[in-house]
This record gives structure tokens, sequence and C-alpha cells, in this order.
């Protein structure tokens, strides 16, 4: 039997292979650099077929990319999602090798309620990234957004705002609703928590009878007042009623710091300018500014607000005088859309609010293109958005317009081709930071455009641990205010954590983890595994595991580190994704409310997942299509070989010969 399933596992799992390369230069001199990494720009010949969309004349900047250099598709590394892939396109390695295998990662001698290694952190990486090496050669880098960069690694370079390295304040944007009876609340459980265990994304509160206030704008309904409060500071709200009919009808609130002097006067769906704010962060004063928008008021006075901060300041970029230069002339930061978890989900007015954000944030880093080619005089740049993966994996948009979706079919024709066009538009958006791009380099410059995944349809969510908890593996109760479990580690000997990882001790999880052994241990891995196997969607009749790999044998079938994963670990087929949370009614299959995913899947098999690869300047062919997918890790290789940089260490790509002059 276990000769049996070691054989599927291997079956199912798609092995890749190493290789390195000769040191050579195919340039005589040092090349600039502009590399873009939008985060989740899908790209594949079927459904996202970007290089056909710019033959067709909807993408003029790609096609300028194709005419002047080389292009095709690249395909990531499991488990396919942000921090994994990015430190494989930047150090040329698999993740045995850089050591990045998940974004919270738990190691032996640490506690599993928290996590031990943050995958965006720059400390993650065990393998030098590709600006840390360009630098070390006499390279001057800065870098936009970058996951992975923070806390800084450059000592000379310019550092901008990493993304969620845990350095410095990164104020992350704020929805404030009314409480009412909490339902709202216990829905979302620990998906209203930055990464599900930090701060509250989505605060939840009750009106009141307006007081103290100077500002009294005529009500013909009973005034309400609201107080939100966000990094040390707050914000008054005053709701009223504007409209004499006779009725409840409440449409307006007025925005307030001091009940003074007016901030803004906003209705349903509009966003207040930009006002300046002081925040706190480590008893440190923090020079900031917001902008609000009001998402949902009805007629009864429910309220749904957005707080958008300015993202960028002193404390998060290096040198620390840079975010003055970019506030000021680019403007407050909108870095991408949403937060993660998604907020924009839970109503339909959300949807309008992340369209606005997100063109908010494409705009932001268009202008940040030509302001840094203006101000700074850098060789290389490295360049990420977020936006793009906050689109395909919300709710409104992958799951209708991608066929192989179960909710293809829930929506019209007409309807289905709007959504299209709006997913293509973000693509223009990308297309015009592409042009910016190319107006603002020279032709001694490599100019490299990919992304760490694509982005498939999430047909249902599969609560694993609510398996484990009716296998009476896992025990826990759920908070009945917030709807968040609190968990029995010691009481517990199977957990699933994200993204795809199951730790399993019959000894109970409590304490500082460390792995289990012996006879008892391989037992239950072993009826673990058999569970999972055996899981079936009883509505569609699909089993959601596509292979389980024990820790021992990761590095060899997965290019996974051994220390940094579970002691079993899952891929999903395409469709099911794998969700942390538990319930009361214990349901393992559910239809969530976000269409679109791409955690644990095999992306070699699964073509939605594909990324774009493009490449012009000195020594690449003009006009030439890459036609077999590469690897992730090919990118790093062929980018150092063509600009005249020294490799730092082994590399474990190949080689793109054929786009070579």
């Amino acid at each position: 039997m276990k000769k049996i399933k070691f054989l599927i596992i291997i079956a199912l799992i798609f092995l890749t292979t190493s290789c390195s390369i000769d040191n050579k230069s195919y340039s005589d001199e040092k090349l600039k650099i502009h590399w873009f990494i939008p985060d989740g720009m899908r790209a594949d010949p079927e459904l996202f077929n970007i290089y056909e969309w710019a033959n067709q004349g909807d993408l003029p900047n790609i096609k300028k990319l194709m005419d002047q250099g080389s292009y095709g598709y690249s395909i990531p590394t499991f488990p396919s999602h942000t921090p994994t892939n990015f430190a494989t396109l930047l150090t040329g390695t698999y993740p045995k090798t850089h050591g990045v295998a998940d974004g919270p990662m738990h190691i032996e001698g640490r506690p599993l309620n928290k996590v031990a290694v943050g995958g965006f952190s720059s400390v993650a990486k065990k393998v030098e990234p590709i600006w840390v090496t360009l630098e070390n050669q006499g390279a001057n880098v800065l870098l936009l957004s970058m996951p992975g960069s923070t806390p800084p690694e450059l000592e000379k370079g310019i550092t901008i705002k990493g993304r969620w390295g845990g350095w410095g304040p990164d104020f992350h944007a704020i929805n404030f609703e009314e409480k009412l009876d909490l339902t709202q609340r216990k829905i979302q459980g620990r998906g209203n928590r930055l990464f599900f265990f930090g701060p509250e994304l989505t605060k939840y509160l009750d009106a009141s009878v307006p007081s103290n206030w100077s500002l009294n704008p005529l009500s013909y309904s009973p005034s309400k007042e609201i107080k939100l409060d966000f990094f040390g500071s707050s914000l008054y709200g005053y709701i009223y009623d504007s409209k004499n009919n006779g009725l409840e009808d409440y449409d307006r609130i007025l925005f307030s710091f001091d009940k003074k002097n007016k901030l803004g006067v906003l209705k349903q769906g509009e966003w207040s300018s930009w006002n300046n704010v002081s925040l706190k962060w480590n008893n440190f004063d923090v020079t900031s500014d917001l902008k609000i928008n009001l998402i949902k008021l009805d007629e009864k006075g429910f309220f749904r607000i957005r707080v958008l901060f300015n993202t960028l300041n002193e404390f998060n970029s290096k040198p620390s005088t840079a975010a003055q230069g970019f506030v000021s002339n680019v403007g407050p930061m909108v870095d991408f859309v949403d937060n993660f978890p998604p907020q924009l989900i839970y109503y339909d007015e959300d949807k309008e609010t992340f369209l606005h954000e997100m063109n908010m944030s494409f705009d932001w880093h268009k202008d940040s293109v030509k302001y840094i080619k203006d101000n700074y005089d850098v060789d290389v740049v490295i360049h990420d958005i977020y936006s793009p993966n906050q689109m395909l994996t919300s709710r409104w948009w992958l799951g209708y317009i991608d066929p192989s979706s179960q909710r293809y079919n829930d929506i019209s024709e007409e309807e289905r081709n709007l959504l299209f066009n709006e997913v293509k538009n973000m693509y223009k958006e990308l297309d015009n930071i592409i042009g910016e791009i190319l107006k603002n380099n020279d032709e001694n410059t490599l100019i490299i455009i990919s992304s760490d995944h694509g982005a498939v349809p999430l047909d249902k969510w599969v609560r694993l641990n609510n398996l484990f908890s009716e296998k009476g593996w896992l025990k826990f109760k759920i908070n009945n205010e917030t709807g968040e479990p609190i968990i029995d580690w010691e009481n517990s000997t199977v957990i699933y954590l994200k993204m795809d990882n199951i730790y399993v001790n019959p000894k109970g999880l409590a304490g500082n983890w460390t792995r289990g052994s012996g006879e008892k241990y391989e037992l239950l891995r072993e009826e673990v595994t058999n569970a999972l196997l055996e899981l079936v969607d009883e509505e569609t009749k699909i089993k959601p595991i596509k292979a389980v790999v024990k820790w021992e044998e990761v590095k060899e079938y997965l290019d996974l580190p051994e220390d940094r994963v579970g002691d079993l670990v899952v891929a999903n087929v395409a469709g099911y994704g794998w969700n942390e949370e538990m319930t009361k009614n214990l349901e393992i299959f559910s239809i969530p409310l976000k269409t679109g995913y791409k955690q644990a899947i095999f992306a070699n098999e699964t073509k939605g997942m594909w990324t774009p690869f493009m490449i012009m300047g000195p020594g690449v062919k003009k006009g030439y299509f890459i036609e077999n997918p590469i690897q992730h890790v090919d990118q790093y290789t062929t980018i150092m070989s063509l600009s005249g940089y020294e490799l730092s260490h082994p590399v474990e790509g190949e080689l793109i010969n054929s786009i070579i002059k």
C-alpha cells in the first residue's frame, strides 16, 4: 500500500532539474537594467494571451517590446505564490536553496501559533538576491515596492517601501462599518486581520448621539456620530439626512478631525481629497496623509467607510529623505488596491471602490517611473506593483471570465464581456507603465517584464482543519463575538497552516514545535495521508488532493527546503484551495466570495498560472517568440549573462540561448 501511494505521488508531481552554467557574459560592458515585475500578471496562450492582445492593438507598449525583443511564457515554482517565486526570480535558485518556502514559515524550536520566519522579509533568503550582487559590482540600484527587499540589504542604493518585510510602518487601509449584530464580523473571522493574525482590517463600531460639534448641518432625521480610530489618531463622522422628504433617508457624512473644522462631506461612492494626518508608530509621530471613501450609506444610516493612508514615509524608505521626494512629486503613495486578506469583497458597492483605488495605484506607479528617471542617477531599477494579483484573486472577475470556473455560466455573455473588458483595462494600465519604462530608458538598458505567478478560478474552499477536527485530531472553540477560532494546541495532534503545510505530532502541538518520530508518529502521519487522499467533494465527485509529500521528500520532489515545511506538504487540484479557518459546523467544502487564487498548484500543469517573460536590449534577438515556456529560475541566469555582471553563487536555471543574437 505504501509503495502504491509513493508511486501515485511521484506521478502527480512535476520533477524539476537543476543545472549550472558557465559564468559567461554576453556584453562587453555592464548594461543598465529596468526589471518590472507586476505581481499576479497572468499570461497564457489560451485565455490571457497578452501577445495576441498586443498584436490587436490593445497593448501598444507590450507590442513594442515584442518587436524590439524576445518574449514568451514562464512557469512558477511550487507552491506558486508571491514570496517563493520572487525569491526564485531574484536568486536564480529553487526554494530548496534560497529557503523561502512560504509566506508564514515555521521552524523547529518555535511555537506553531506564531510565524517563525516571514517569507517577505529579506532575512528569509539564504541566497544573495540580484540587487546585492549588482551593488557589490558597482551598480547604483533602486528598489521600488519589492517583496523581500526589507529590512534593506542595499548599502548605498535606494529602497522605497518593500512589501511586508517587517521594517518600518506600513499603514494599511482600514474599513469602518456599523456593528449591528456582528453577523458580518463573525463571517470574517480571522479574515478580518492582516495576514489572518495581525491588526484588524475592518473595524466594527456603533453610532451615537452627536455631542460637542460646532458643525451642525441640517438633518431631517436624527443625526448620528461615529468615531474612527486608527494608528494613534481619530476622525469623526457626522451622519445626517439632507433630504426633506418626510422619510428616514440618510445620505451624507461630514468628516472632521476636531468637530470644528470640516474635512469634507461625502455621499455614497464619493472620495475625499488627500488630507494631512499625524500617525503613531513605535512611539514616533509619522507625518502621513489619508483619503476617505464612503463605500456605502443606506437610508437607515448603515455605513461602510474606507480610510486609505499614504503608505510611504521616512521610516520605510532608505535613505529616509527619499520618501518626501516621491510624495511631493508623485503624490501620497497608493501602493496597491485592497488588503490581504481581501476586504473589498463583501458588498456590491465594494467593487467600485476597488476599481477606483486600483487605478490610483497604477497612476502612482506609472508616475514614479518618470520621477526616478528625472531625479536619480541609477543603473538598476527593480519595481513591483501588487494590484494585478489583487484583481485576479478578488471576488468580481476571474471566476466569471475563465471557462474553467464552476461559476462561468452564472452570468450572461454580455455581463462576462463587461467584466473581461475591466480586466483588459487593468492590463492596459500595466501597458501604460511599460510605456513609461520604454520612454525613460536608453538603448543601453536591458528591459525585462515578468511576474511571480498567474491566477486561476477558485471554485471551493477546502477547510482541512474542519476535516482534522472531525477526525478528532484538532481541538478548538469559536469566539462568539468575532468568529475567530481558539485552538487547544496541547490537545491537538494535527493542523493545517498556510499555504501547504500539515503539522503532525501525536504528543500534541503545544509549546516549541519539534518534528515527531517513532511508530506512533508514522502511524498518525499515514492516517492523515489516507484521510486526505480519500477526501471527495460529493457535489462534483472531485478529489481535491493532487499530492501529499512527506517533509523528508520535499527537496527531491518539490524543490522545497526540508527545514521550513510541515510534516506533510499538500498540493491541490486547480479550482480547490486550502483554507486554514475553522467553523462550528465543521463544513469542509464551501463556496468562497473571492473567485481567484494561486496557492499550492502545480503550475506546469495549469497554464493559468503562467506568467509573461519579455526582454529587450543589447544582445537580445528582436521579434523573437520563445517557443517553449521557460522556468522562473532561467530568468536570473539569462539577465545576469546578458547584462555583463558576474554571478555571485551557483544558479539552478538555464541560460535561454535561443534569445541571444
